[in-house]
């Protein structure tokens, strides 16, 4: 089985984390086939970098799909999960819904801990989109700045810790979901601090994606994510353009 994991932000040093975690979790004879944006921002954080990151989601998924059992896009927030799943006839799964539909199996509320106060926003939109507000305590997050975004996790753990057993007291959270791809790996290093259990979004993509792929769904053909009917797209790359089923690609 191959899974494509594609992370819609420039930053290397996050890609060779997820796929680290990605390869650390998957079953023996899954192959991770792990890209990166070339263009875009370091990381998302607001509603425009998702924007943006939704649009290189296709691109790298359109260029990198053929041959692959399901893609996991990898972001925290799924940028371009919905427009994937249009385009795509293998499964897609996003991490944050991952992530959240895991926890839910795991307790009746969850809260999501993050790295930075921007993503806030983005990420209750995100739980909306995915139907799962009622099922939310919380969203913590870190105040101030980061040094480096693919050490992050290093720089604020004792800090992230704190935010889950706040989580945990404050808010009345059963799962903890630790949010954003930089923090892949924390849950597993951190689970004996935190008394509720932790849920990363990396491992928990990971293994939904090989569930999808080992069940074979058909692509739809009627409903809200039957493939778009054809037509001319200019200035994207002809690989996303035949998705589309522009014949001038």
């Amino acid at each position: 089985m191959k899974i494509l994991l594609a992370n819609p932000n420039t930053s290397q040093s996050v890609t060779d984390r997820i796929a680290a975690v990605a390869r650390g979790n998957a079953s023996n004879g899954t192959e991770i086939i792990a890209v990166t944006a070339k263009v875009g921002v370091p990381y998302i954080a607001t509603r425009a970098d998702a924007a943006i990151g939704s649009r290189v989601t296709l691109e790298l998924l359109a260029d990198h799909h053929t041959g692959c059992n399901a893609a996991i896009v990898g972001a925290f927030g799924d940028p371009g999960l919905g427009g994937a799943r249009e385009l795509l006839s293998i499964p897609v799964v996003g991490l944050a819904e991952a992530a959240m539909l895991t926890a839910c199996m795991l307790g009746r509320r969850f809260s999501i801990v993050t790295f930075s106060h921007s993503l806030g926003p983005w990420y209750r939109e995100c739980v909306e989109y995915h139907g799962l507000t009622s099922r939310l305590a919380s969203i913590r997050m870190l105040e101030g700045t980061f040094r480096d975004i693919g050490n992050v996790q290093e720089e604020k753990e004792a800090l992230l810790v704190e935010l889950c057993s706040r989580a945990v007291r404050e808010d009345e959270a059963d799962v903890i979901v630790l949010g954003g791809a930089p923090l892949a790996g924390l849950a597993e290093q951190v689970a004996d601090r935190v008394p509720v259990p932790l849920v990363d979004g990396v491992a928990a993509a990971v293994r939904q994606a090989e569930t999808l792929a080992a069940l074979r769904p058909r692509k739809a053909t009627a409903g809200t994510f039957r493939q778009p009917a054809a037509k001319q797209i200019i200035g994207v790359p002809a690989s996303l353009a035949q998705l589309f089923g522009d014949g001038n690609a």
